[in-house]
């Protein structure tokens, strides 16, 4: 698992959720990094830390496991859209940030 990702992603989800404080940290990491795993071992992806599609895949996706409660945890078609493409593609666009 690439850390660098986990610790880029928890800046943004927290500031994306409006969090400030280090309270939530530890269970916010824990949904970062099985984002991340369900993205390397599930989807088979191989993400790279300069790639700003990866991250803000896995941020977006991340806030939406945060904030769901939705017992039916449908994932939102904007969220399976993007996880479809980068599938597609193994792993989306190469552009480095």
């Amino acid at each position: 698992m690439n850390n660098e990702i986990v610790s880029n992603a928890m800046e943004m989800v927290k500031a994306r959720i409006g969090i400030s404080t280090s309270v939530r940290d530890m269970y916010l990491q824990e949904i970062i990094r099985s984002v991340v795993t369900q993205l390397e071992q599930e989807q088979g992806l191989s993400l790279k830390s300069g790639n700003s599609y990866h991250l803000m895949f896995i941020v977006d996706f991340s806030v939406w496991r945060y904030q769901n409660v939705d017992e039916s945890g449908a994932i939102p078609r904007h969220l399976q859209f993007r996880m479809h493409n980068l599938v597609i593609t193994g792993g989306g666009n190469d552009v480095q940030s």
